[in-house]
């Protein structure tokens, strides 16, 4: 397995309810990087990276989200390896 990484939107309840925080979470978990925001339409986007495995999993994880989520879709496309990416963060808007 190579190294991938994949940009993400999740639509539904996704914000107030600790989406980014249980991104960030599992994305940690994971051994992934990338990033985690809120956007202004009441959606959240990222990107993610590592092992293709990992990142399915981070994926499927997303399409549930946390308890109080409610994930009415996830967007997923593949994009470029970004070097020289160490963590995981949580974005401010």
């Amino acid at each position: 397995m190579g190294t991938k990484r994949v940009y993400f939107l999740a639509h539904g309840r996704v914000q107030g309810v600790f989406y980014r925080k249980f991104t960030a979470n599992r994305a940690q978990e994971l051994n992934l990087t990338g990033w985690v925001r809120n956007r202004s339409d009441e959606k959240v986007e990222g990107e993610a990276q590592g092992d293709e495995t990992s990142v399915a999993q981070l994926m499927k994880d997303l399409k549930k989200g946390p308890t109080h989520a409610l994930v009415s879709k996830l967007d997923v496309e593949d994009r470029e390896l970004v070097d020289g990416e160490s963590k995981f963060e949580v974005r401010r808007g």
